[in-house]
């Protein structure tokens, strides 16, 4: 988790960049997001994007980036508003007590010039909310409750176009057991067939996940720093990658962004220049993933190998 951000007291600072917002937004899935959506675009796969439960918008400001003319961008969270029943009133005050729908706004605004359409309210509005079959992504990461969950899963399913994406988050942590619960559920008796997993994350779809799934293997396998390993279970291909110190892609700043001052620089004699080392033949799953990958993806893995040849 990144540095606190409450936005709510006006004495603490703006975000300047993404990671200056408040949470639980990997470099690993934030690689994943991209790769994803990035592939739905070059492919020219349309539809609208739908992110239920958004705390202060790290997941959210990403996703808006991803937003194209003529689609539609709807967050769905209870904010500070007070939960439907009593279970889930005591998970929100517990576990989000500071989140507010001004500071989600006003992080969302850092970096975007309008805001998403924002629902203030329980996740199960979302099916009366949401057009069904109408999205080509879903990241779902509201309650913990498995009754909530499974609810959530249903209206993603609801929404999602026939070959569109949903990710559920925490379904493996240990404080979280009725997310994992109504994610395998959805896997073995609702039809859900996973695409991969990461550290805290399934990606998942409704329609074939073989191409996607070839897309995340070429990625990992072009990646020094991301670890991969495939079985199988149930009759689904488990594609499993895991960050072995992998760095986020490039963002832009937000507008509250100020360049650092540069760093005074010493005078040093002159160093000759050391010989020009012969570039390395690149390997086929290299070759592969220059290919397919998104460019951003591509310049990490390129800097992940340029550190590992450094070291060596």
């Amino acid at each position: 988790m990144s540095a606190t951000n409450d936005i709510t007291n006006d004495t603490k600072p703006r975000p300047q960049k993404l990671d200056d917002v408040s949470g639980w937004f990997a470099p690993l899935d934030q690689t994943l997001f991209a790769t994803l959506l990035t592939r739905q675009e070059r492919l020219g796969e349309r539809g609208d994007l739908l992110e239920m439960g958004v705390f202060m918008g790290k997941s959210a400001i990403f996703l808006g980036r991803q937003l194209r003319d003529g689609e539609k961008f709807t967050v769905c969270d209870l904010f500070e508003s007070d939960a439907p029943d009593k279970a889930n009133n005591a998970e929100t005050g517990k576990s989000y007590p500071t989140l507010t729908r001004d500071a989600f706004e006003s992080n969302y605004l850092s970096f975007h010039d309008e805001l998403p359409r924002v629902l203030h309210a329980p996740t199960s509005v979302v099916p009366a909310e949401v057009e069904p079959k109408s999205c080509r992504f879903v990241h779902v990461d509201a309650s913990h409750l498995y009754e909530h969950v499974y609810g959530d899963i249903g209206a993603a399913q609801d929404a999602l176009l026939p070959d569109g994406i949903v990710v559920l988050d925490d379904f493996r942590s240990e404080h979280t057991p009725g997310v994992s619960v109504a994610a395998w559920e959805a896997v073995l008796n609702r039809g859900l067939r996973p695409i991969c997993l990461s550290t805290q994350k399934l990606y998942g779809t409704w329609g074939d996940p073989a191409p996607l799934q070839e897309l995340v293997i070429a990625m990992a396998r072009a990646d020094d720093s991301c670890g991969l390993s495939i079985q199988q279970a149930a009759g689904h291909r488990i594609v499993r990658v895991v960050s072995h110190g992998m760095r986020a892609p490039e963002f832009p700043f937000s507008r509250h962004y100020v360049e650092p001052e540069p760093a005074p620089v010493a005078e040093e004699a002159a160093v000759p220049a050391p010989a020009a080392r012969k570039k390395p033949r690149r390997s086929r799953s290299a070759r592969l993933a220059i290919d397919v990958l998104p460019p951003f993806v591509t310049r990490s893995v390129q800097r992940s190998r340029a550190r590992k040849r450094a070291r060596s």
